[in-house]
């Protein structure tokens, strides 16, 4: 069995496979600091999008403060793996979850969650209250800004303020607001003047909180879409973009290119059976996924990609171009980089086609 390693080329690795093309990722994490360095707000990149303690220390060394991720149980290998300034930005919310969060914050006392109902913030006062341990665990206020999947109404925070300020074992530091219905809109006058909407509901509701005595410290919010409007917003301390340091065509599409895409999979032409301008290869519906369209083929104006099942795609073509032999390696550009990530097991970082550092997925799969 074949066992690559650092040193090999791309050419030996057997397909589909994950590659990262090190100089493109290492410009876009450049070009991000760039960009938002310099508004003073701290970066919190979103782990979802890399599931790596790997990748996450990478961007700590660029200058990021720690990490977020959206579930528990990615929280769980991040911290084993020493990334513990973590986030939880979804709730943590039944019995089966919160007795976990307790114990991980046992071990790792700097990790934060987020909380959108009075239920859930006197569930995890109670679990803590019971475990014995004394020292409160941080937390941020849910609010929806537009998107409308979690968190609380603007008008809504301050009463669950005050319901986590008689809590003994929750300390409130700050608001979280997630414009995640704002992240892929394609234009951009559109996208900032909507993002600007939901960031004056996100640092209106942080200045109400302090006036009425609690002390905000934290206003985190935005993602790749998004983050340059957000850090230049008054009163925003915090942002998450996540997936710039890969990209994919659906984030190209809808914010341009100042990010190129630096993770492809690579595949094989396997058959060249049935039509004309048309070949099969080995990677479908279990190497890239389809929610945000195709994926495309990198640098190949004219080729498109259609999946044809689970192990299987078409590469098609209308215009007269060279034919792909037999064997061919095509490099497909994902839609959507979050879920496609966690179809694979390791990451093959190459570096003008030498693959110099392989990185388990280390949270594929933790969806709890």
């Amino acid at each position: 069995m074949y066992d690559p390693k650092p040193g090999d080329r791309l050419s030996s690795l057997d397909t589909p496979s994950m590659i990262v093309d090190l100089d493109i990722m290492e410009e876009n994490i450049r070009k991000l600091f760039l960009l938002l360095q310099p508004t003073g707000v701290s970066i919190r990149p979103h782990l979802k999008t890399t599931k790596s303690p790997i990748l996450a220390k990478k961007l700590i060394a660029a200058g990021a403060k720690g990490g977020c991720v959206a579930k528990l149980s990615e929280a769980e290998v991040m911290c084993a793996e020493g990334v513990d300034d973590i986030l939880i930005t979804c709730e943590i919310v039944g019995p089966a979850k919160v007795p976990r969060l307790v114990e991980l914050f046992r071990k790792y006392p700097k990790i934060q969650t987020v909380v959108d109902s009075k239920e859930g913030a006197s569930a995890i006062d109670a679990a803590l209250k019971a475990s014995g341990i004394e020292t409160p665990i941080q937390v941020l206020i849910d609010l929806d800004v537009g998107l409308h999947r979690t968190g609380v109404a603007p008008e809504a925070a301050l009463p669950l303020a005050q319901h986590i300020a008689k809590l003994g074992h929750l300390k409130l530091i700050g608001v979280q607001g997630y414009e995640g219905h704002l992240q892929h809109v394609h234009s951009r006058e559109q996208r900032e003047k909507e993002c600007r909407a939901s960031m004056v509901i996100l640092s209106a509701t942080a200045t109400l909180l302090r006036e009425e005595g609690f002390d905000i410290q934290v206003v985190t919010t935005g993602g790749t879409g998004t983050a340059e409007f957000c850090a230049t917003v008054p009163g925003i301390t915090e942002v998450q973009p996540g997936s710039f340091i890969f990209m994919d065509s659906d984030y190209r599409n809808a914010v341009g290119t100042y990010f190129s895409h630096s993770l492809t999979i690579l595949s094989t032409v396997i058959s060249k059976s049935g039509t004309e301008r048309r070949v099969t290869i080995d990677a479908g519906l279990k190497s890239l996924t389809t929610d945000s369209g195709n994926a495309e083929p990198k640098d190949m104006p004219g080729v498109v990609y259609t999946p044809m099942g689970d192990e299987h795609g078409w590469l098609t073509w209308g215009v007269e171009l060279e034919d792909f032999p037999l064997g061919a390696r095509v490099e497909m550009i994902p839609s959507h980089i979050d879920p496609t990530v966690n179809l694979h097991d390791f990451y093959y970082a190459h570096r003008k086609g030498v693959i110099e550092e392989i990185w388990p997925v280390a949270t594929r799969g933790k969806v709890q």
